[in-house]
């Protein structure tokens, strides 16, 4: 009976162990999170400007200009793992490489982007 009961809370150990470490490596494989910010937009107090989400749509950073040279949108491009607040994003990284790299349990190294 004793020894049924301490197979029983070694397998639970083994178990546990396996969940945590499945755990923190999906963690690592999981996006960072993302805001579509305004690059023109930049305040020194409050960050940049987080715009529609369309803005970021493209590969490639940069507005659409309509007639006469007039700016139509925001030159949206991601921001990753920043402080959100009131529309505005700060602290974070555009660089979604390090962004990944600053994130969370055993998700260090990587492939070192510019």
């Amino acid at each position: 009976m004793a020894e049924t009961r301490r197979r029983l809370r070694s397998s639970t150990v083994v178990l546990g162990g396996m969940g945590m470490l499945a755990a923190a490596l999906s963690a690592c494989g999981s996006d960072p999170d993302r805001r579509c910010v305004d690059r023109d937009s930049y305040d020194y107090l409050n960050g940049y400007k987080v715009v529609s989400d369309q803005n970021c749509k493209s590969g490639s950073s940069g507005g659409s200009y309509g007639k006469g040279g007039k700016k139509k949108s925001a030159d949206g491009d991601w921001y990753y793992d920043a402080d959100v607040s009131g529309g505005w994003a700060d602290d974070g990284t555009f660089s979604r490489d390090e962004a990944v790299d600053r994130g969370g349990f055993g998700c260090s190294g990587g492939s070192g982007g510019g």
